[in-house]
């Protein structure tokens, strides 16, 4: 389990599934006892580091994440799938096909580039929660629009099973220092992982 240290007192907790191979296909396994939930659907394309959801371990929420060299489509999973499925250590979570349907990888790629090329230069959310724009409510917010941010800087708090996480500005793709467009949520709006925080242009 790795720990992410915000602001030298709260952590973000993160787990990596384990890698084993069977055959051709891959099979991606719980690295702890706990409650799975958001689950990739099938069909959906896992590359290294992707998200495979939250696994809750005794109350605390962990965000976990696709091993090294993982990669290919989920397969359909046997039985129902539920909310929040119970695993146990080693259990088998989703079962990759690197080979199939490189077609409909490269697709799901392409309109993932396309969609940001519509939306701009855009910054997301790494988890779901709730959006706090500012660190307390008599405080000013951490960014506002017209903003120079740079990466590292805080622009949010967001609260993840009453966990409070501070989010900061910065990745792949994203200028060092940009200047804030708009600020998306709205103070307290609940976001999902990957939706857009912040819209911003390079300086």
């Amino acid at each position: 389990m790795k720990r992410k240290p915000v602001d030298g007192r709260v952590f973000v907790p993160e787990l990596v599934a384990t890698l084993r191979r069977d055959g051709a296909q891959q099979e991606l396994l719980s690295p702890a006892v706990g409650q799975w939930r958001n689950a990739p659907s099938a069909g959906q394309l896992v590359i290294p580091g992707a998200s495979l959801g939250e696994l809750e371990i005794l109350g605390v929420q962990h965000h976990l994440r696709a091993p090294a060299q993982a990669a290919g489509l989920v397969l359909e999973q046997e039985g129902p799938r539920l909310a929040r499925q119970p695993v146990a250590y080693g259990d088998v979570l989703l079962r990759l096909d690197p080979e199939a349907s490189p077609a409909a990888a490269g697709s799901a790629a392409a309109e993932a580039a396309a969609e940001a090329d519509a939306q701009g230069l855009v910054f997301c959310t790494p988890l779901s929660g709730r959006f706090y724009a500012r660190p307390a409510p008599d405080e000013p917010p951490f960014v506002a629009a017209g903003d120079i941010i740079e990466t590292g800087q805080a622009i949010a708090l967001l609260e993840v099973m009453k966990t409070f996480n501070r989010i900061t500005y910065g990745g792949e793709g994203l200028p060092a220092r940009a200047r804030v467009i708009a600020v998306v949520p709205a103070d307290q709006d609940d976001v999902d992982e990957g939706d857009v925080l912040l819209r911003v242009e390079a300086v």
